[in-house]
């Protein structure tokens, strides 16, 4: 089953509920904060417009963060081995068998994957996988085990092709790994190599919950 995240039509405005226990989040992180109190009237008197725009703006950010989501559900089969995985999902394998055997493994016989998607424009049309890694942190998330990634598209075939998805890792020597899902000229592919050359804007990436 797929669930999509995405702001509807007409979306509601935040309530005063939602508003009232920002300001108590808000109110508990400066009473346990022990700023001094004439430092802090100066920045009332003098910043107090720029501060409210800072914490609306940290709000929005990640508002904005949780938006175009899409999430997929997943069953896994723990007797396979790595590459048992990946040729279970049918597709063409461009790997490196060294870096398939290692790659870490998920737990559970079933789950969800959070799947978003960047708008790069500003970075230049690309993100490395340095970068990438605090978007999953900013949004709550780790990212996807591979063989749960493979799961998914094992349960849905034609999601890569309008979709394209990955998700990294480093492995024993600090090196950025991946696992991508996509469909090209060449057919449905799965590649599972070393690399850290970074992502482009199409791609989708494939996180897991807290």
């Amino acid at each position: 089953m797929t669930q999509v995240m995405t702001p509807s039509s007409e979306p509601k405005t935040t309530t005063d509920g939602q508003i009232g226990k920002l300001y108590e989040l808000f109110s508990a992180r400066l009473r346990k904060s022990s700023l001094p109190s004439d430092l802090v009237q100066q920045v009332l008197a003098t910043e107090g417009d720029a501060v409210a725009d800072e914490m609306v703006a940290a709000v929005r950010t990640r508002v904005e963060a949780l938006s175009n989501m899409i999430i997929l559900h997943w069953k896994a089969n723990r007797t396979q081995s790595p590459q048992e995985v990946l040729k279970a999902t049918g597709r063409k394998r461009y790997v490196d068998d060294a870096v398939v055997s290692a790659m870490p493994r998920g737990e559970g016989e079933e789950g969800e994957t959070v799947f978003f998607k960047l708008d790069l424009s500003k970075r230049g049309g690309w993100i490395n996988d340095d970068d990438l890694e605090k978007e999953f942190e900013s949004r709550g998330l780790l990212p996807e085990h591979p063989d749960n990634l493979a799961d998914v598209n094992k349960a849905d075939p034609t999601f890569a092709d309008e979709h394209p998805n990955c998700t990294h890792w480093k492995d024993a020597n600090g090196k950025w790994c991946y696992a991508a899902f996509r469909r090209s000229d060449g057919g449905r592919s799965v590649s599972v190599r070393r690399d850290g050359y970074g992502w482009l804007g199409y791609w989708w990436f494939a996180g897991r919950r807290k």
